[in-house]
């Protein structure tokens, strides 16, 4: 993803008392668990890229692939049990999927994202977190968390939506594209194992994170599309108990899919546009195009939008690109959605030097010279373009230090100086 790379749960449990494991936030404080088992794999370790470990899984290649590919059996060298045990109880982690249709010949379609893999039997799609058993597709991941935090809101970013809040955020395994930068390559190039995933049921999600005194729930580190089912239930849960629900994603899912995940209590998404055309073809094997629909769909939709970019030199810095992309913006998302130009840092198997701060600072100059009225800089900390300014007078409306909030000075949702409304969602700290 463009964000900053996770801060990520110890994932192997620890004495918790009372039979719960605990699992470590990257601050230091400890989760209680509502389980027996911890989450993630046993004994394994996933953290950010940055020198800290790597989960005890096997890698499946997947940015090897070719974007539009037709599965074939034994594509993805996973763990995949045989059609009894998938149907059996002690792969809790593995559900019939939702979102898909057959075709006939024991093959099917699937309909969670807009590569729409058409899968034979014993086959997986290019996520390789969907599999064909017996003409029926499942999915291997429903509450398989590879990665839990409590983290605050605006490292998603969000900037605009319950602004100091704290989202309990999960991850799992796989990607829908093939981003050779990755951050979080440890979770998103790594395939699922049904026989050694712990799971974690929404109900239990949704008690941690009230238990945790998070505002609500985020899901990201992978792309979180390929959760859809876990994420539906988990969604309408948590609306009941007054709970927010974010996503920080590609952009990628299906109408049907976003439809769907609105309906059952998505609040926000944060959307990742890699670049132009070109660029999104060429690194990412995906139709960008598809992405902004998916930018404007979620505006009509009623959810709240912001949009980052992250800037990787070689790739989408040229001047002509990012004119595209924040016209782009304005046309799909307006004005008032806040646009994030992040700073990439080399990771996986992409080593350009870091974003230059001064690539970052044009950008931004460039959205607001074309009408964008909340552009930021971001992965510098304590850079003056990570705060919000009233885009009527230039007052200084919430200043953050990294991720972190430490002054809010609005009234009501107003600049103080000119009493312009600033559209932020949920209530003020």
């Amino acid at each position: 993803m463009g964000c900053a790379p996770a801060r990520i749960l110890l994932l192997a449990p620890c004495s918790g008392g009372h039979g719960f494991p605990r699992w470590r936030k990257g601050d230091g404080k400890t989760l209680t668990g509502l389980g027996k088992k911890g989450v993630g794999r046993p004994g394994g370790v996933a953290r950010s890229n940055r020198g800290r470990g790597v989960p005890e899984t096997k890698h499946t290649g997947l940015s090897s692939l070719c974007p539009g590919f037709k599965s074939r059996p034994g594509r993805h060298r996973l763990y995949l049990p045989p059609l009894r045990e998938l149907m059996e109880s002690s792969h809790p982690t593995v559900r019939r999927a939702l979102f898909f249709e057959k075709l006939g010949g024991g093959r099917v379609r699937c309909g969670v994202c807009e590569r729409r893999c058409e899968v034979e039997e014993g086959g997986t799609g290019f996520c390789g977190t969907r599999v064909n058993r017996g003409g029926e597709m499942y999915t291997l991941i429903y509450g398989d968390v590879s990665s839990l935090s409590a983290n605050p809101i605006e490292k998603k970013p969000f900037y605009h939506f319950w602004p100091g809040s704290t989202a309990l955020t999960a991850g799992s395994w796989g990607c829908n594209f093939t981003c050779p930068w990755c951050q979080n390559w440890t979770l998103s190039k790594t395939g699922p194992s049904p026989e050694r995933a712990h799971h974690l049921s929404p109900e239990d999600f949704v008690r941690l994170t009230l238990r945790e005194g998070c505002r609500g729930t985020s899901l990201s580190f992978n792309e979180p599309t390929l959760m859809a089912e876990w994420a539906l239930d988990v969604f309408r849960l948590a609306k009941k108990e007054g709970l927010y629900n974010t996503f920080v994603s590609n952009g990628y899912m299906t109408e049907e899919v976003l439809r769907a995940l609105a309906e059952a209590g998505l609040d926000a998404i944060n959307v990742d546009v890699k670049g132009d055309g070109e660029a999104v073809r060429r690194h990412c094997g995906a139709d960008v195009e598809r992405v902004w629909r998916n930018v404007a769909l979620s505006r009509r939709l009623g959810l709240h939008v912001e949009v980052v970019n992250l800037i990787i030199p070689g790739v989408n810095e040229r001047e002509d690109q990012l004119l595209s992309l924040i016209r782009r913006h304005l046309r799909e998302a307006g004005p008032e959605t806040p646009l994030h130009f992040t700073a990439y840092f080399p990771s996986h198997r992409f080593t350009s030097p870091p974003t230059h701060v001064s690539v970052l600072e044009r950008a931004r100059d460039l959205a607001v010279g074309e009408g964008v009225e909340f552009a930021y800089v971001g992965n510098v900390p304590g850079h003056r373009y990570e705060h919000t300014y009233c885009p009527s007078c230039g007052e200084l409306l919430l200043r953050r230090f990294g991720v972190e909030l430490v002054e809010c000075r609005m009234r009501e949702k107003r600049c103080p100086r000119c009493g312009r409304e600033i559209p932020v969602v949920g209530e003020l700290p």
